[in-house]
């Protein structure tokens, strides 16, 4: 594939628009029908399309709409990009007003918060269901700025005939994730979408600067000593603590990550259990430990019993929070992988068993194809059979990909079915 100089940038300088536009529209017409890439399309966009192709029917459809009303008002209010709303319309509001531009704010499950602008263009997005409340991440839009942002964790322009929608490509827009600034969690992006004029570097660093600016923003406006944990898909904890980014021991993240679970604190003999199961270990190790991780983390860690001085925000409960609150697809998102995954901590091995198996279960449960397409192409779920028949069983006879999901379907059930070797 031939990029750009800049990989997210839609086009280099020089390029005529309306010759870029042909060529790429040629090069989609290709590969929804016959699955071929040529060299005009960008690589990151062609990955985008092969992923889009597989979680959708047709290159052609209408983006569902997740939130409407009362539901969309009151996710809107709880959501953390809130906050940064008004910076958002200080720094993009003029464009959003010029009659040519739209601002648009989605979060992480490329839910449409806020669009903006004049209303003879919102009127003409509202055709592509480009609204609040629409769902714009990949596997429910296809190819598009803040879908693609999202899914990439990286900011990218996508021009015209990009999309994968066709209802898409009369527009070009540009867009950049939004991170929570304790916790480096993806929050949603922010996006500005137009006309062809878009696709120059301008609007790719426009968005860049507004993202930057709006998590300077929110960890100036988060008072007091901000502290989260990240062990998920990790063998070692990272631990963010009064703005200190601090990699952790295998043995100091499995003690984090036990006490993160017990906030009413851990007697010594508890934890030591939790730690080393039933192997003797000298009650000394164990204070030597704690002795050790206190260095690193001052008084984060009490005793008598163990415990966190302080609530520790960890990727562990935000997976169990969107999971109670019925969010699978943010809950699949959020589960970066296994709890700690090197680790032979008996508590720590529970943690991560109940974890999954809570998530897998109601992945199975949900007959939702996107959920179950997410939990299959994970490396955790890539061999998991009852997966694959569930996601083939629940995905329509139009679906492109209904094919290779029955292929892996036979693949594994073949190799689950042949008879042991002595």
């Amino acid at each position: 594939m031939v990029d750009t100089v800049n990989p997210w940038l839609a086009m280099a300088c020089g390029i005529d628009p309306v010759e870029r536009c042909r060529a790429v529209r040629g090069a989609h017409a290709a590969f929804v029908t016959g699955g071929e890439l040529n060299p005009h399309v960008r690589t990151v966009v062609a990955d985008s399309w092969r992923r889009s192709a597989a979680a959708l029917a047709a290159p052609e459809f209408t983006v569902p709409i997740d939130l409407a009303d009362g539901e969309l008002e009151i996710h809107r209010r709880a959501h953390p990009l809130a906050r940064a709303m008004p910076l958002f319309r200080e720094l993009l509001g003029s464009i959003a007003d010029d009659g040519a531009h739209l601002l648009a704010v989605c979060d992480a499950a490329g839910r449409m918060l806020w669009v903006e602008g004049h209303r003879g263009v919102r009127k003409r997005a509202e055709g592509m269901n480009f609204v609040p409340g629409a769902r714009w991440d990949e596997r429910h839009a296809g190819t598009n700025a803040p879908g693609t942002a999202l899914a990439l964790d990286h900011a990218v322009q996508i021009f015209a005939t990009e999309h994968y929608n066709r209802r898409v490509q009369p527009w070009t827009c540009a867009a950049a994730p939004v991170h929570d600034p304790r916790t480096g969690r993806l929050l949603g992006a922010v996006d500005i979408t137009g006309g062809d004029h878009l696709a120059g570097p301008h609007s790719l660093a426009l968005v860049q600067a507004t993202a930057r600016a709006a998590e300077a923003q929110l960890a100036s406006a988060t008072a007091g000593p901000r502290h989260a944990l990240s062990v998920l898909g990790r063998d070692e904890a990272l631990l963010v603590t009064d703005g200190r980014r601090l990699r952790l021991g295998r043995r100091h993240s499995e003690i984090l990550a036990l006490l993160a679970a017990h906030p009413d604190g851990l007697s010594g003999d508890r934890l030591a259990m939790a730690l080393y199961g039933e192997r003797p270990v000298p009650a000394v190790t164990l204070r030597a430990e704690l002795s050790r991780l206190r260095r690193l983390v001052g008084e984060l860690v009490a005793s008598r019993p163990y415990r966190l001085n302080v609530p520790l925000e960890t990727d562990v409960a935000t997976v169990e929070r969107e999971l109670e609150a019925g969010d699978l697809r943010s809950a699949l998102h959020a589960y970066n992988g296994p709890l700690l995954p090197l680790s032979e901590a008996p508590g720590v091995c529970r943690m991560r068993r109940l974890l999954e198996d809570r998530l897998r279960r109601t992945v199975l449960g949900s007959a939702d194809a996107g959920a179950l397409q997410l939990w299959a192409d994970s490396p955790w779920g890539e061999d998991d059979l009852e997966v694959w028949e569930r996601l083939l069983a629940a995905l329509p006879e139009s679906a492109a990909h209904r094919g290779s999901v029955a292929a892996r379907a036979r693949r594994l059930r073949a190799t689950f079915t042949q008879p042991a070797r002595d």
